[in-house]
């Protein structure tokens, strides 16, 4: 009978971690490494690539369906041009949680502000007529929406690694449409 009562213990405390397992987290925190492939759409300008980083939270209402916040802050420099682009997108997340992958996909809207220098010397703005060695600056706000999703490796009940994360980023600077390519990896926090 002890034997049968020690093997039942046994099996239940699995059973818990287990069980524990297939729970989705609540939160999720990610913050990592983000590439941003930037292509103009006009003037003939080729495409650059930005590095940076993002982050973002997301709340799980079910195993399956989540919604995010994502910000992102990328930079590009050549030769006394800086470009600057920060990112900001919320919406619904769907991910398939079974074992240690958890593959995810997630389509967001919300915008982007982008920032530029030409020349590195900013002019004083008493200045009346162009002078050598002023830049030119300027920034703008416009809509940006993303899609795409990605795959997290859970090491443990708490901390995961993004992998991968790959989405289309569409920006809309100058009133013409950017086709961008983002792609993230880092850690993941789960609560």
């Amino acid at each position: 009978m002890k034997r049968w009562g020690f093997l039942c213990a046994v099996v239940l405390l699995f059973s818990i971690g287990a069980s524990a397992q297939d729970e989705a987290p609540k939160v999720e925190a990610f913050g990592g490494y983000s590439y941003l492939r930037v292509n103009p759409g006009f003037g003939g300008f080729p495409g650059q690539n930005f590095n940076g980083g993002s982050g973002s939270l997301a709340y799980n209402f079910t195993p399956m369906l989540g919604v995010v916040a994502d910000f992102g802050g990328y930079h590009w420099s050549n030769g006394g041009v800086d470009a600057t682009v920060v990112s900001y997108l919320f919406g619904p997340k769907v991910a398939l949680r079974h074992g240690p992958i958890t593959p995810f996909a997630q389509v967001l809207f919300g915008g982007a502000h982008g920032s530029g220098d030409v020349g590195g010397v900013v002019c004083d703005a008493r200045v009346r007529q162009q002078t050598p060695g002023c830049s030119v600056s300027g920034s703008e706000n416009v809509f940006a929406m993303a899609a795409g999703g990605g795959v997290d490796w859970n090491a443990t009940t708490h901390i995961g690694i993004r992998l991968i994360q790959a989405e289309y980023l569409m920006t809309r600077f100058f009133s013409v449409t950017q086709n961008n390519a983002r792609i993230s990896a880092g850690v993941v926090f789960r609560f």
